[in-house]
């Protein structure tokens, strides 16, 4: 979460910086406590930042496909999940990657949203998110100064659009990770009752998994502030007592087990195994799960304190735990398929067991939190998938397979956006970028030529899941691009709005409009349509503009954007957001936001009309008359008209866009705005 501080200068126009955690927590250094916030915040991660980095455990050996693996087999596979937790887990993502914060957040789109706003590309141009605002300060002299390769982004609109394809195929393999974390975690730790019960089939393991998710996922509404207090003691006792077996393990089983740390223990594995040990690499990639939530939580905690969680407890009990598993499978090799539960002492499995279960099914969303978002559609759509992908996919190397395509290609993602950073942002050395990249990319390179081959056998799960939202995507952009271009088309003027309210059949009625529009130069079609059918406006009428910034977060003080428009009682407002800020202005709230902020706006006099104090006053006298008269908000429900000139590929993704767009929730509930005061225009936009 990301802190905001604003400074007014003398000239009056506002700047902010944004200052995470770490920031306040330096300042609080000096008096002694900073170091104990951290503390604090670290312990806090441990229920939050790693829950499916360290129960990975759970499911690494089992989803491996090992048929008579010797002593020399199991020392190689140790070597690989040791080298690959240190490089990328310590040096990619605790060392590299939390420095690539954007302004306080980590993750995918953080990085991408960075690389927009330094090189002027996106989505959303630096032009627009620096409109009447410091949001971007540095970003005209860092154009400036662009690397070649920033400015050849900046030409090439292939290139863009590759990035951007990178940026989305990762957010969508996200999601697909967000869908077979729990799967596999729950159903991986539920299998260990048929140890004592061998009675239990697996499909009963199954419905029970299932079952315990659609609680899960029941219970995720009350958010981790109400049960935060069981989720960090869970994960520290998941994460004391399973290395501390491990350590066990080793002592009774393969006390020279450390030797694998070497690594020409890799080069015996492969030179052994050829073709059979690269295809194990699908296996061994679980080890490092859910290490990119240690850079994609930033926002939610620091930096320091993620480090200080990883480098102190997670990397160690990791380590400790494949090594006693290793030793365990060494003397046992047959057991990998229950890799983590044979490896217990059965005097300790019980405890074991619940406290792994209890692990699996931690849960990690809060709706009144910072940086924790609880939907309750996405919430029930996720629980189906998970359900499903148990109930349809219940092999756990299926769905193993299925978890390491998304693992490895959102690490190869993230390793080519952290390249560019570094390039164009960072200007590091090139030799050094070369090493970084190199290293990385090989050995991640060989990981998805690894998992790749798993397609047929439960990896084309993640693809599935990424076409599908990637078409839904799409569907969505192509409609909104051809609603902007009929809305640009077809946009009202402030001359053609003056001729409008110029006529004197037009009435000015009394109250407050809040009239919502899409678009920024000109005013939506939907105003013509409105005042030729009503014959009305009202007397104070406020041309709304929802915009989403590709920053982070926008300070309070900059986010309403008053204007006016050159006629009495016609004001504009731009109300913007970053990607990781919340629509929570409530009702009542937001009205007197509005309206104070255009009270103030009205008394700096700083657009065109005369600064006559009287005129000044009267103007002021009008707003509180208007919002005393009554506030009503109106924003159009527009549909597309396909006429038989359309072609079939026009006619089925505007038919599809109308099904997304009929189900997509207006901004206005979020805004708080009650249902007596909101008011819909349909307009049909002829495609």
């Amino acid at each position: 979460m990301s802190e905001v501080v604003v400074h007014s200068p003398p000239n009056g126009r506002l700047h902010h910086h944004y200052t995470d955690y770490e920031s306040i927590s330096n300042s609080e250094d000096s008096q002694g406590q900073g170091q104990w916030k951290n503390l604090r915040l670290a312990y806090k991660t441990l229920g939050v930042v790693f829950g499916g980095l360290v129960t990975s455990p759970l499911y690494v050996y089992p989803s491996m496909p090992l048929k008579s693996p010797t002593e020399g087999d199991y020392l190689g596979i140790y070597s690989i999940m040791f080298w690959t937790l240190t490089l990328i887990g310590v040096v990619k993502y605790a060392c590299i990657a939390l420095q690539a914060d954007d302004q306080g957040e980590g993750g995918t789109f953080a990085l991408y949203s960075l690389l927009c706003r330094n090189m002027n590309i996106g989505i959303l141009s630096s032009k627009h998110a620096n409109s009447n605002s410091s949001v971007t300060p540095s970003l005209h002299e860092a154009t400036e100064k662009q690397s070649r390769l920033g400015k050849f982004f900046e030409r090439s609109i292939v290139a863009r659009r590759v990035l951007l394809f990178i940026a989305m195929l990762g957010m969508c393999m996200l999601i697909g990770d967000g869908i077979l974390t729990p799967a596999i975690s729950v159903l991986s730790a539920i299998d260990g009752v048929r140890a004592p019960f061998p009675s239990i089939t697996k499909t009963m393991v199954e419905a029970i998994s299932a079952a315990v998710l659609i609680v899960i996922f029941l219970l995720q509404k009350f958010g981790t502030s109400r049960v935060s207090f069981l989720f960090s003691p869970i994960m520290g006792a998941w994460t004391l007592f399973t290395p501390i077996v491990g350590v066990y393990s080793i002592i009774h089983h393969y006390p020279s087990i450390f030797k694998a740390i070497s690594p020409h223990y890799i080069f015996h594995f492969f030179s052994r195994n050829g073709k059979e040990g690269w295809l194990l690499l699908g296996g061994t990639v679980l080890c490092i799960t859910g290490s990119e939530a240690l850079f994609a939580d930033l926002g939610h905690f620091n930096r320091k304190s993620i480090q200080m969680a990883f480098y102190c407890t997670i990397y160690p009990s990791l380590v400790l735990t494949y090594a006693g598993q290793t030793a365990y499978l060494i003397k046992n090799p047959y057991d990998h398929d229950d890799g983590f539960y044979k490896f217990i002492p059965s005097s300790i499995y019980w405890p074991i067991f619940v406290v792994s279960t209890l692990a699996a099914i931690v849960v990690h969303t809060s709706p009144s939190k910072e940086g924790e978002v609880y939907s309750p559609e996405v919430n029930y759509i996720l629980m189906i998938l998970c359900v499903a992908v148990i109930l349809i996919f219940g092999d756990g190397k299926d769905i193993g397979n299925a978890f390491g395509v998304v693992v490895s290609i959102v690490m190869l993602i993230t390793t080519i956006l952290l390249t560019l950073v570094m390039i164009i942002i960072w200007r590091t050395h090139i030799l050094l970028v070369a090493l970084y990249f190199i290293v990385f990319f090989v050995m991640e390179g060989v990981y998805v030529s690894a998992v790749i081959t798993k397609v047929p056998e439960g990896g084309w799960i993640p693809f599935a899941i990424s076409f599908i939202l990637a078409f839904i995507m799409f569907g969505w952009f192509y409609g909104r691009q051809r609603k902007i271009e009929y809305e640009l088309t077809h946009k009202i003027t402030l001359n053609r709005l003056g001729t409008l309210i110029s006529n004197p059949s037009v009435q000015r009625v009394p109250g407050l409009c809040l009239f919502y529009t899409n678009i920024q130069d000109g005013l939506t079609p939907i105003l013509g349509h409105f005042i030729k059918n009503t014959k009305s406006l009202h007397k104070v009428t406020v041309f709304t503009t929802l915009r989403y910034l590709l920053v982070p977060k926008v300070a309070p003080h900059e986010r309403l954007v008053i204007s006016k428009l050159g006629f009495r009682g016609i004001y504009g407002c731009v109300i913007r957001y970053g990607y990781a800020d919340r629509l929570n202005l409530e009702g009542d709230d937001f009205v007197s936001q509005v309206t104070n902020s255009l009270q103030a706006h009205i008394e700096n006099c700083s657009d065109t009309l005369p600064c006559d104090p009287l005129e000044i006053q009267q103007q002021i006298a009008d707003l509180e008359e208007a919002k005393d008269a009554g506030v009503v908000h109106v924003r159009g429900k527009t549909r597309f008209y396909v006429g038989n000139g359309c072609g079939k590929f026009d006619r089925t993704m505007l038919a599809f866009y109308e099904i997304l767009h009929s189900n997509c929730r207006s901004a206005l509930p979020a805004l708080g705005v009650p249902l007596t005061q909101r008011l819909e225009i349909g307009m049909l936009y002829e495609a």
